[in-house]
């Protein structure tokens, strides 16, 4: 079978879905990301594990079907800090995902994404992914690798070790050795095969009624911080990634926009977590082998199987999965999002602004809405004449 790297579609084609080694690696090189935000809103809204997984798992499968490339699906990161912090209600998550989902439709039908596309720079795009990259790696290794103590720093060492070695091996998945090798660890130090067994049980996601109030609260108290980094990451970042990786299979921001829109149309009313898509995502997949929506179908499907068979027992699962071999695959998702401000550094005025949108991403509060604006006017009095970045 030829490597996954060999896959060259016809130009403009989708192609057909792959279930090979590549993709089952591919599969998980989005959970660092996904999981730690799932379980800290279940935990914080108090929300049903079997709506919440089940949701999350139809989406990602919705997702690879259509788009046939690895298109992922992610909590909104936004909504789930705030929901994480301030301990909101379900009934305020549920009213803020449909919010966004309307505002989303609304902003994708009317042409006005399309508009943001065209005059927000690459720099900026790139700088956007820059920060987010640099924020996925603190998170990485101050709150994941360092969960479990030595040990934890262990167990990390030698899955970052074991990664770099598969990862010059095509013929081994990566991220499913990984996976492999935090099962080991689960079992051997905080599970038993009878733990396993006892989170067994069917249970089927509940339908959820949202009222007028919730929308209006979630609107105000999610949706609005949650937009400029839908538009920044979820969209804009997302589209030029996927350019990048996949220049024969072009995807527009309409597209992007209107299936963000339409998943959170639905999970509300099954219970599930508001979703979006997003760059690192995309970069996890196809850093560990991911090339056709093969890897996402498999990653929703043991979310879908998790939900609907196990949820009954969620802390149990939770601990199948150590935050220390999480934090490997974060950490090599968000290193693939960082080297992509490569191709700015041939000129001195994009590097510069990439630089600095990253910066104030990474450390101002709405950082990502101020490096989208703040970006574009730079990048235009740069190339204007009207600034220089030096000699």
């Amino acid at each position: 079978m030829a490597h996954a790297d060999s896959f060259v579609p016809t130009a403009g084609r989708k192609p057909r879905l792959r279930f090979d080694r590549h993709e089952l690696s591919g599969a998980f090189g989005d959970m660092g990301t996904d999981l730690p935000l799932l379980v800290g809103m279940i935990l914080a809204a108090r929300l049903d594990s079997a709506g919440v997984l089940s949701a999350f798992g139809l989406m990602q499968i919705l997702t690879g079907i259509w788009y046939r490339m690895p298109m992922p699906v992610q909590p909104l990161k936004a909504m789930a800090a705030l929901v994480i912090a301030q301990k909101l209600p379900a009934a305020t998550l549920y009213g803020g995902g449909l919010a966004i989902g309307v505002v989303m439709l609304a902003l994708s039908l009317s042409g006005a994404i399309t508009w943001v596309a065209r005059i927000v720079p690459k720099p900026v795009v790139r700088g956007i992914q820059l920060g987010l990259g640099l924020q996925l790696a603190s998170i990485a290794l101050k709150d994941y690798v360092r969960s479990d103590g030595t040990a934890g720093w262990v167990l990390a060492a030698a899955g970052f070790a074991l990664t770099l070695i598969l990862m010059r091996l095509s013929r081994f998945p990566a991220a499913a050795a990984i996976i492999a090798l935090g099962l080991a660890y689960a079992f051997a130090f905080k599970l038993s095969g009878g733990d396993f067994a006892r989170a067994a049980g069917f249970r089927l996601p509940q339908w959820h009624a949202i009222t007028w109030p919730d929308i209006w609260t979630g609107f105000l108290v999610l949706s609005l911080p949650q937009l400029p980094l839908s538009l920044a990451n979820s969209v804009l970042a997302t589209r030029q990634v996927a350019a990048d990786l996949f220049p024969q299979r072009p995807v527009t921001v309409r597209q992007i926009g209107i299936t963000y829109s339409l998943m959170n149309l639905i999970n509300p009313f099954l219970g599930g977590a508001p979703t979006c898509h997003g760059s690192g995502g995309m970069a996890g997949h196809y850093t560990f082998g991911g090339r056709t929506g093969g890897s996402v179908v498999i990653y929703g499907s043991i979310f879908l199987i998790l939900g609907l068979f196990f949820s009954s027992g969620f802390r149990t699962i939770i601990e199948i999965f150590p935050l220390p071999v999480l934090g490997v695959l974060l950490l090599f998702e968000s290193l693939a999002l960082i080297l992509l401000v490569r191709d700015t550094a041939p000129e001195r005025a994009d590097f510069a602004v990439a630089a600095l949108v990253g910066l104030a991403a990474l450390v101002l509060p709405y950082g990502y809405v101020i490096g989208l604006v703040a970006g574009t006017l730079l990048h235009a009095a740069a190339h204007r004449g009207w600034i220089a970045f030096g000699r």
